[in-house]
């Protein structure tokens, strides 16, 4: 098969709340969820954007399962049941074995990890809890996913960092067309905000050091951006083959025209100087589309608010696509969600599209001069989107760019 696989469902768990249209309000909104955080007190960075779900919340939320789950694996859990029953389908009745699921993750249960590990070097080896393991390995929110779902389909878990979520997205469209599957339920999800982490990304300099104006410190695309907030979340959308999505009487939510996916092969964690690869990616996915630069009309960007990011970034769309589409960056509101980010960003991209309405990236007062491309900034903007792209980069290199449409 070839063309677009029909969205019929989404799913969202961010720091803005859970649910898609709890998301969609904040973005639109405009206004940052970073808050200081309490796990990260007396840290040179003491602040993030959480999901304001506690542990306990969560739980009663995923259900009876819930003990045995590391955090990101109950919020794929959650995202998946809103993006089931938003396509309309019921896993009580579908055939299992036709339903593949693609869930992607960066980190890792790393709260799990910490608390394990302290456990062991405090009161030993007897009281390291046996669900260590299932914990930690980022695989189970795939894994717990597929089983709240009964999917027995293909259960796969890309890691290629921060585009671990449009990683997905890209691998369960291929599932699909392929015939080895039909529904896939896709995305990404991430819960790794703990003192070590934060610590580490400190040390390597990509946070926002605004630790008196933490509600203003991801600013996409501004000039005095200094680093992106921490955040967590998680993102899931339900792909079907487009007629099969019309047989069952289904209306889908946009469509997935493409995908490009590259390898800087250049540096571990610093994109390559002007972002060939992102641009290959980016033409390559337009390319899978039989779509043209010109015909793009929004851009929904990666947007870290780090320095480096931007710059290749910006650089990159004013090179593909001078004709100057809108460009957000959903971070300056959610923050940086790692692995679930380029998921999250794909259902507010599908939103975009069904909406008519550009959010604006939060906090940016002044885009940098450098940068020759239309942010979407201070209020949302109406406008007639036919044609987005959606930007996810990740540490070693990783591009992948997603291209969706309003029709098939």
């Amino acid at each position: 098969m070839t063309g677009p696989v029909a969205v019929t469902g989404i799913g969202l768990v961010t720091p803005a709340g859970e649910g898609a249209a709890t998301t969609w309000d904040a973005v639109c909104g405009g206004v940052s969820t970073a808050a200081p955080d309490p796990v990260l007190a007396g840290l040179p960075v003491d602040f993030s954007c959480r999901v304001p779900l506690s542990d306990d919340d969560l739980g009663r939320r995923v259900g009876r399962a819930s003990w045995r789950m590391a955090r990101y694996a109950g919020l794929a859990v959650l995202a998946a049941r809103e993006a089931v029953r938003d396509a309309g389908l019921d896993p009580r009745t579908w055939n299992g074995d036709r339903v593949a699921v693609v869930i992607g993750c960066g980190l890792g249960a790393d709260a799990a990890r910490d608390e394990q590990g302290g456990r062991l070097e405090r009161l030993g080896p007897e009281m390291v809890s046996p669900l260590t393991i299932p914990l930690i390995i980022p695989n189970m929110g795939a894994g717990e996913v597929a089983i709240a779902l009964g999917a027995r389909g293909p259960s796969l878990a890309p890691n290629t960092a921060c585009a671990s979520g449009a990683t997905a997205i890209a691998v369960a469209r291929d599932l699909v067309r392929s015939g080895q599957c039909d529904v896939a339920v896709a995305g990404g999800a991430e819960s790794a905000l703990t003192r070590l982490v934060s610590t580490g990304f400190w040390r390597m300099g990509a946070l926002s050091q605004r630790t008196g104006a933490v509600a203003e410190a991801s600013r996409p695309f501004d000039v005095d951006r200094d680093g992106f907030v921490g955040a967590e979340g998680a993102g899931v959308l339900v792909l079907e083959r487009t007629r099969d999505a019309a047989a069952r009487g289904a209306r889908p939510r946009a469509f997935l025209a493409g995908c490009g996916s590259t390898t800087d092969a250049c540096h571990p964690v610093a994109p390559a100087p002007g972002a060939p690869g992102a641009e290959a990616a980016l033409r390559a996915a337009l390319a899978d589309a039989g779509l043209a630069p010109h015909e793009v009309d929004h851009v929904n960007a990666h947007g870290t608010s780090t320095p480096l990011n931007d710059a290749g970034e910006a650089a990159m769309i004013a090179r593909v696509l001078p004709h100057r589409p809108s460009v957000t960056a959903a971070k300056g509101v959610l923050g940086h969600s790692a692995g679930a980010a380029g998921a999250i960003e794909a259902a507010l991209t599908v939103l975009t599209l069904q909406h008519g309405t550009v959010p604006p990236i939060a906090n940016l007062r002044a885009v940098d001069p450098a940068f020759d491309i239309d942010c979407v900034a201070k209020q949302a903007r109406r406008q007639d989107v036919r044609v987005a792209v959606s930007h996810s980069f990740g540490f070693g290199g990783h591009n992948v760019v997603l291209v969706l449409t309003r029709n098939p």
